[in-house]
């Protein structure tokens, strides 16, 4: 039997697997200089008390948990799939919690429970080219959820150097030990109650290519290649 198909069965293995990943993560974070960039409209809202949708590329996953403030809940849609569920285990260690679903398929409990969420005066993160991508290609979930809670959306990434891209459909970004990182925060995006199609359409594309622009900025800044969005003609092929 191979490791991952071993992983899947034993409950003991991915505890094991996820304990890892987060001391990792923290190994990474102490080890590091790690500065934010533009925390002020995130401190503010924290601040207020204003719940908000953070938004970050599936590919920058990994150190995501230290650009929260410690004591704000937030929940977290994470999908229902093997490695979904590994990366909720994961950030439980960070005291996150996680929403079951998706929001581009059977989508409707998880919608309602992100909701739910906000109005009761909680974060809530959505990865928007989540669970399979296209590789940071936002999907129209993440704007339904801004339009109906009335809440901000929040981009957010982060860069470092060194750092490793995996091969992965996302080009998952791994920081190593030592690294000087940045944790980077952009410019709150409002999506309007009454948008229509078209307002809808434009929404997403601002959140697409806030976090596009952040992703290869932070990047350059590092001094590290940024990885391409997927072509444009990868999207029908995934949604079909």
């Amino acid at each position: 039997m191979g490791l991952a198909k071993r992983i899947g069965k034993s409950e003991t293995l991915r505890g094991a697997l996820c304990w890892l990943g987060a001391l990792y993560i923290r190994l990474v974070a102490l080890t590091g200089r790690w500065t934010i960039v533009n925390g002020g409209p995130a401190a503010a809202l924290w601040d207020e008390g204003r719940p908000f949708i953070l938004a970050f590329w599936h590919g920058r996953i990994l150190m995501m948990p230290r650009i929260w403030r410690p004591g704000v809940p937030i929940n977290m849609l994470i999908s229902q799939h093997r490695d979904g569920q590994l990366i909720a285990r994961t950030v439980s260690h960070f005291g996150i919690d996680t929403i079951v679903g998706s929001t581009s398929r059977g989508g409707g409990a998880a919608l309602r429970a992100m909701l739910k969420s906000l109005k009761s005066g909680q974060c809530v993160g959505i990865t928007p080219d989540g669970p399979r991508g296209p590789r940071m290609r936002a999907t129209a979930g993440i704007v339904a959820v801004a339009r109906l809670s009335g809440c901000p959306v929040l981009p957010a990434t982060w860069a470092a150097r060194p750092r490793r891209l995996l091969g992965s459909w996302d080009r998952f970004a791994v920081a190593l030990p030592f690294a000087r990182g940045e944790l980077v925060w952009g410019a709150p995006i409002h999506v309007p109650a009454d948008a229509d199609a078209a307002g809808l359409e434009q929404a997403r594309q601002q959140i697409e290519a806030a976090l596009n622009a952040l992703t290869a900025e932070a990047d350059a800044r590092l001094g590290v290649d940024s990885p391409e969005p997927a072509p444009l003609d990868a999207i029908g092929a995934e949604e079909s």
